[in-house]
């Protein structure tokens, strides 16, 4: 398994990842993605530099996002996609990460998925 320095924010935001319905982890590139049918919601993972960061996709809230500080457009192109990287440091966002997480995750899953989250 990957080792990570996100240290007790990237497990709390991996925790309250995988709670939604058939959310699992892999490790490609050494970095963590939880998905959901074999499509990746939330990238986490530290950097060379050490620094920590999340990458979501964010259909409805992508332009607020990108326009706070410690987040941007997501390289490779995924930007342009709805896709947000935040720089994370301390826990002062973590819930407004959680809810660009339940916002990636509806976008991601299956309509069906999507609908038992609302039940």
């Amino acid at each position: 398994m990957a080792k990570s320095k996100g240290g007790k924010i990237e497990s709390k935001l991996r925790d309250y990842a995988l709670a939604f319905p058939e959310a699992y982890e892999e490790f490609p590139w050494g970095h963590s993605a939880i998905k959901v049918k074999k499509k990746a919601f939330l990238f986490m993972g530290t950097g060379e530099d050490g620094d920590f960061s999340i990458s979501v996709k964010l259909p409805h809230s992508r332009d607020m996002a990108v326009d706070l500080p410690f987040a941007e457009p997501t390289g490779y192109g995924l930007g342009k996609s709805g896709w947000v990287t935040a720089h994370l440091k301390d826990e002062k966002s973590l819930n407004l990460i959680k809810a660009w997480i339940d916002e990636s995750y509806r976008a991601i899953a299956p309509k069906e998925l999507v609908k038992s989250l609302d039940a």
